[in-house]
């Protein structure tokens, strides 16, 4: 029995008790969702629920004793083999073996879909991520994003969320300048200018474009730089875009600031927050009153040279996600952009939505990793494609997944790249390897995935490995719901543990000279069920699951 079946008959159970008058509730009261959850000791049984502390006041009734007139109705559930109060009013259930054990066959009637649930069924939400600018490849300050931002679309994915992925392209402003410019300094052999981009990838770039385009050497400078801007721009963002790919992320959406610009958005944008009654003009400048919402000083929008601002853009893109239906906005910003918070939260407010609801801005620390040597293509910075040739896709993106976006880190490239069970992806990565490997040798013996009798699965270990596996869809919804992926990682680490254990006591093929039992069989179910979801969780967080390793 999975949870989502127990809380449906938990549900059927309290609906047939408010049928038979058993239970009242105020007209017009509806039944809320019954959890259920493991208890924090096994010792207490296999589920709880708290359903009778949450409906005792509503029914006018001590959840004691509310608790105690849901005892019989619990217990005629098929599989629930008793159910006890604890504390004010929790009660713990215990389900007998052949409901418990049914669990596996579950998870392999699933597949894939195993974990997925409907906590954030209806939500609309656009995760914006890693948007670096198109003025050179990404680097390790983007990596950490790129892994979370990915893993964070896939649980709120899972968790039924409609999801969109975008990347925001700052390709407006004086930086595309000074990256034109600086690709025609190398196109004419010459060193970059001041403040420009002084990368070995900026010569390859004015090279592909030379080849491309070989008159683009006998225009003047002025008719150079815009063929110079839009054709480095095209070939820096196919880069961007071929490094995401190596490192298992895609967009859903590539969204161009200078698209804003060009349609009118910015000046749309500052007229619409003037309607709202926050614009004000002084000195000249146009400026938004964000200290109304808790900013620190106002922010103008337009200087009084009549040029818009990067808040100006902030602001109409912001205008943009809403207008096209994201109802909640996730920002993923770098260390260094504490300050946006407060800004584009009053953003927010100025357009009307609720910034404690409508936007979410989450901050990631910096990363460093040992003995990484910086590009010498791209200058002082370490590459993203260098990273993965260096440590690899699964063991890059699994690290980064597993700490809070929050939390300062350092790679360890010789624990990364080892075979050792010190090694988390590995150690994950493994226990997926060993239960394919084990389901290969237990078919070669006979043992097959039919007849099964969940109730075979009645050792302690069996128990153990089953209720971590129950686990999964609540730590998955959990993950979307606190928009935190190493939520998944530490599940997975822990799993891996509890199959390694369970493997080394239970035998799944019979040794030489054994019968082959139903025990056997129930035990293969439960081997390719730890298989399934050690997949499942891995596959949330862009990693491979090998078969062999």
């Amino acid at each position: 029995m999975t949870p989502e079946q127990l809380s449906a008959a938990l549900t059927a159970a309290l609906s047939a008790a408010i049928e038979a008058g058993d239970l009242r509730l105020p007209e017009g009261e509806s039944l809320p969702e019954v959890r259920v959850e493991r208890p924090k000791s096994r010792a207490h049984g296999d589920w709880a629920t708290n359903i009778a502390l949450q409906l005792g006041k509503k029914a006018g009734m001590a959840p004691r004793a509310l608790a105690e007139l849901l005892i019989p109705r619990f217990t005629e559930i098929e599989g629930v083999s008793s159910v006890e109060i604890a504390g004010p009013g929790f009660l713990n259930l215990r389900l007998d073996a052949a409901s418990t054990g049914q669990l596996a066959a579950a998870i392999l009637e699933q597949g894939a879909a195993y974990g997925r649930n409907d906590s954030l069924a209806g939500q609309v939400i656009n995760v914006e991520f890693v948007s670096a600018n198109p003025t050179g490849p990404l680097h390790i300050g983007h990596t950490r994003w790129a892994a979370l931002g990915d893993a964070l679309g896939r649980v709120l994915s899972a968790s039924g969320a409609d999801v969109t992925r975008e990347y925001y392209i700052n390709d407006a402003g004086t930086q595309m300048n000074v990256f034109a410019a600086s690709i025609l300094a190398r196109l004419k052999g010459e060193s970059v200018p001041e403040g420009g981009y002084p990368g070995a990838y900026v010569q390859e770039l004015a090279d592909a474009i030379a080849a491309d385009h070989p008159d683009v050497k006998e225009l003047t400078d002025e008719a150079a730089l815009p063929v110079l801007r839009a054709e480095g721009y095209a070939l820096q963002m196919q880069d961007i875009k071929d490094t995401l790919a190596a490192f298992n992320v895609e967009f859903d959406t590539y969204f161009s600031e200078s698209d804003l610009h060009e349609s009118g958005a910015v000046e749309k944008a500052v007229e619409r927050l003037r309607e709202q009654g926050h614009v004000y003009e002084q000195d000249g400048a146009v400026w938004l009153r964000t200290t109304d919402f808790t900013d620190d000083k106002d922010r103008v929008m337009i200087r009084a040279n009549g040029e818009p601002t990067y808040f100006a853009a902030d602001a109409a893109y912001y205008l943009s996600k809403k207008d096209r239906g994201y109802d909640q906005k996730i920002y993923l910003l770098g260390a260094d952009h504490h300050g946006y918070i407060g800004r584009l939260k009053a953003i927010a407010s100025a357009a009307g939505d609720n910034a404690d609801h409508n936007i979410e801005i989450l901050i990631g620390q910096l990363i460093s990793v040992n003995g990484a040597r910086l590009s010498k293509r791209a200058g002082n910075i370490i590459e993203l494609k260098d990273l993965v040739e260096w440590l690899g896709t699964d063991a890059l993106r699994y690290s980064l997944a597993r700490f809070p976006a929050d939390s300062p880190m350092t790679i360890d490239p010789d624990l990364l790249r080892s075979r050792t069970n010190d090694n988390p992806v590995f150690y994950v990565q493994y226990a997926h390897a060993r239960s394919c490997s084990a389901a290969e040798k237990a078919e070669a013996a006979g043992v097959t995935r039919t007849g099964f009798e969940p109730a075979r699965l009645d050792s302690a270990g069996d128990e153990a490995l089953l209720a971590a596996l129950s686990r999964f869809p609540a730590v998955v919804a959990e993950a979307a719901r606190f928009r935190e992926p190493h939520r998944v990682a530490r599940y997975l680490e822990s799993l891996a543990s509890d199959y390694h254990s369970w493997y080394g006591e239970n035998r799944i093929a019979p040794r030489a000279g054994e019968d082959l039992t139903p025990a056997h069989h129930a035990r293969r179910h439960l081997n390719d069920a730890t298989t399934q979801v050690l997949a499942n969780g891995l596959a949330l967080l862009g990693v491979s699951a090998p078969t062999r390793m």
